[in-house]
């Protein structure tokens, strides 16, 4: 197995009769996901996506990740929430946090536009486009949501300026519904080359489908391999025996966890490349988790960088929190560390070693600190930052992410909360259909 669950450092938060106690309901709730009878049941695709997935568009994924690979000097991937986080993490947890920058390699840089409002940052990007042939890859299912949608409109303007509308058709690439929406319609009738956000599979989910994998692909990932670790997570966690099933034995720790209090999730790895795997996993569990009240909150930190900002408040603050820590066991690289004749540092006690060693020695040294100061830490060991590692965990995080949703006494696959910021904005931007809103909102601002 790419990953194990080590729960010694549970040690007195975590009894046998907890688990004993909570997993007729975690039982109930794996049944429930099974029998496809649960709520969001028909945003239930992901399941099955690793095995049962368009093996026809998944070979035109790859053909048009070559195509864009040997075209262009910067990819633009324009989406938000579910539409670019997970590729944005494989990219970065794969290759590297400064994948852009890496010197010599024959992939073209991959920059995330349409997940904010900030004209800075869209300036930003169009001036490290000047100059160079780009493409652009349109995620979003309906082709109307605000962020992506404004991108879109600039970049479509760039491309048509500089290539020519006819020339823009082939630089241009929409991920978008099979048959219907803005979206679909526009990019038929200008000739873009589309792929499909499924029906079944919710945004958050939506990581291995082609949402994810054409930029993951465009980077000169292994999505074959990403997918093969996806189909044995898939295999090894369908055992219903929580002892033997380490999914359904995180979704039993975290639920005992919330009931004894502890309601704030730290996502907490070592690697600054697993920053935007955070953040990921932050949009699945919040959203998926928080509603109708209930919920964990799902925050993250990247040690050992933010043991110098936020490990004092988890060390010493309102204990409402438990830890889940990534270990990778295997680094991608070896550093070691230099002698000094001189001993400036006094670090000479450490000459020779590599510096993973010390990395991994300070990841224990917290996790003993942190569990005295009884914040609870569940460890998931995880081979490397492979593509079929990255495929393993995340199949690992959504199946934990449902089950666990059904537990709480949730619908896992909705998001209702997130519609309410939306209808605001657009009444208060002069949308028509909004007035009523409008006039509501215009008196409470004054």
């Amino acid at each position: 197995m790419a990953l194990k669950l080590n729960d010694k450092f549970l040690n007195g938060y975590i009894s046998k009769e907890d688990i004993d106690t909570i997993s007729g309901e975690v039982y109930a709730a794996q049944s429930l996901l099974n029998s496809r009878t649960g709520a969001g049941n028909d945003f239930l695709g992901w399941i099955d996506l690793p095995v049962d997935y368009d093996k026809d568009e998944f070979a035109r994924i790859k053909d048009a990740a070559k195509r864009i690979q040997n075209s262009c000097d910067v990819f633009v991937v324009i989406g938000i929430g579910g539409s670019y986080l997970g590729a944005r993490a494989a990219i970065e947890f794969v290759k590297s946090p400064v994948y852009n920058n890496i010197p010599g390699k024959k992939t073209p840089d991959i920059y995330f536009a349409g997940n904010s409002i900030s004209a800075s940052a869209l300036n930003d990007l169009l001036k490290i486009c000047e100059g160079r042939d780009v493409c652009v890859n349109v995620v979003s299912k309906s082709g109307t949501t605000t962020e992506p949608a404004v991108a879109f409109r600039v970049f479509r303007a760039l491309l048509e300026q500089k290539y020519g509308k006819e020339g823009a058709k082939d630089r241009i690439f929409a991920t978008t519904d099979k048959a219907k929406g803005t979206l679909k319609k526009f990019s038929d009738e200008n000739g873009y080359e589309t792929f499909v956000v499924p029906d079944d599979v919710g945004g958050r989910f939506s990581v291995l489908t082609a949402v994810g994998l054409l930029p993951i692909a465009v980077a000169g990932i292994d999505i074959d391999s990403m997918m093969k670790g996806a189909q044995d997570a898939r295999d090894a966690y369908t055992k219903a025996n929580i002892d033997e099933n380490d999914c359904l034995k995180y979704v039993a720790i975290r639920n005992i966890l919330l009931r004894k209090g502890k309601s704030l999730e730290i996502l907490a790895a070592y690697e600054p490349a697993a920053q935007m795997l955070c953040e990921w996993w932050k949009q699945l569990y919040g959203e998926s988790e928080g509603k109708d009240g209930k919920g964990i909150y799902p925050s993250s930190v990247i040690f050992s960088t933010d043991l110098h900002s936020l490990g004092q408040f988890i060390q010493d603050g309102t204990r409402m929190m438990f830890e889940t820590v990534l270990d990778i066991k295997k680094s991608n690289d070896e550093l070691l560390i230099p002698f000094d004749p001189d001993n400036v540092d006094k670090l000479n006690f450490l000459s020779g070693k590599d510096l993973d060693f010390v990395n991994h020695t300070a990841m224990l040294g917290t996790l003993f600190a942190h569990t005295d100061g009884n914040v609870p830490n569940i460890v998931l060991e995880l081979e490397d930052r492979s593509e079929y590692s990255f495929g393993y965990l995340v199949y690992f995080f959504e199946l934990a992410c449902a089950i666990s949703g059904y537990t709480l006494g949730v619908n896992p696959f909705n998001q209702p909360g997130v519609e309410s910021y939306k209808k605001n904005m657009f009444a208060l931007l002069g949308k028509e259909g909004y007035e009523e809103l409008r006039e509501e909102l215009t008196k409470r601002i004054k």
